[in-house]
């Protein structure tokens, strides 16, 4: 038998090797091959995940410790077997709840841009960005647009600003303390109490505004999507060029905008919040 195929018959992922060889990170590419095959199994003993793995006992334990820390694994010490832990279940579900908005939504999304005329974009909030995930882009031949996995500044963003007018306080501060309110245009808040004053307003009516803060000659109005537990989950937005997004217009699709938030927040199960309620420090 070759080398190869007796790497083969150890059960090395041929796309371990693969990764290895364009460069990986070796020890972070191990520790998801070993998730990886734990989510195959109903758990597996540190001697099985070495042979399935093709790594040396020594070195899955010691990844699996780190994963231990992180609660990406646990240990069953009385069957003396490791398996998948919580923390790998929440960065998963991340994934189904994004994607779980952006399908339920779509149809709301179609909706919203046919009565608006403008594009209409999905985005979220991670590490202090805001990331566009879907978008329904307007029939004119002018009009916005932002490329799926695009990111931005919340601070000059429609959604941005919709999703941190429902964070708690402490996380808003720092989030601008870590991004920084950079100034793109003239019209952009780069106050720190001008802009916790914004998002106070943007909460008080129900929507929040980019009024060219990120790109002149670009408006936007955007709401907040909430999940099971009223928490702020994602935003949705009309974006268009300034000579059809009018002041006016702000205040026509402000409360078109919110309708249609409301409508993917309960087509999910989300949970609307309370008029009034200031969302906890």
């Amino acid at each position: 038998m070759s080398a190869v195929e007796q790497r083969k018959g150890r059960g090395r992922p041929r796309s371990l090797k693969a990764a290895l060889a364009g460069g990986a990170v070796q020890a972070l590419d191990r520790g998801l091959t070993l998730l990886e095959i734990l989510a195959e199994e109903d758990g597996l003993t540190l001697s099985e995940l070495s042979r399935r793995s093709g790594v040396s006992a020594s070195t899955v334990h010691r990844i699996l410790l780190t994963l231990e820390g992180r609660a990406y694994v646990q240990h069953d010490m009385e069957r003396g077997i490791w398996l998948v832990g919580v923390g790998a279940f929440k960065t998963g579900s991340a994934f189904l709840r994004n994607r779980r908005v952006a399908s339920m939504g779509r149809a709301t999304m179609h909706a919203l841009m046919e009565a608006s005329g403008e594009t209409v974009n999905l985005g979220i909030e991670d590490q202090g960005e805001v990331v566009f995930i879907s978008q329904v882009e307007s029939h004119d031949t002018l009009r916005a647009f932002f490329r799926a996995g695009s990111r931005g500044a919340m601070h000059a963003s429609g959604v941005g600003k919709a999703l941190l007018a429902e964070f708690p306080e402490h996380r808003v501060r720092q989030i601008c303390a870590v991004r920084r309110l950079e100034r793109f245009t003239e019209h952009t808040i780069t106050d720190l109490a001008n802009f916790m004053r914004e998002l106070t307003e943007a909460r008080r009516r129900g929507w929040a505004l980019d009024d060219e803060e990120r790109s002149l000659g670009m408006r936007c109005v955007a709401a907040p999507i909430f999940n099971e537990h009223g928490e702020a989950i994602a935003g949705v937005s009309v974006s268009g060029p300034s000579v059809r997004v009018t002041p006016r217009k702000l205040d026509e699709y402000g409360p078109m905008v919110r309708r249609a938030a409301d409508e993917i927040t309960l087509s999910i199960g989300g949970r609307l919040p309370k008029p009034g309620v200031t969302p906890a420090s």
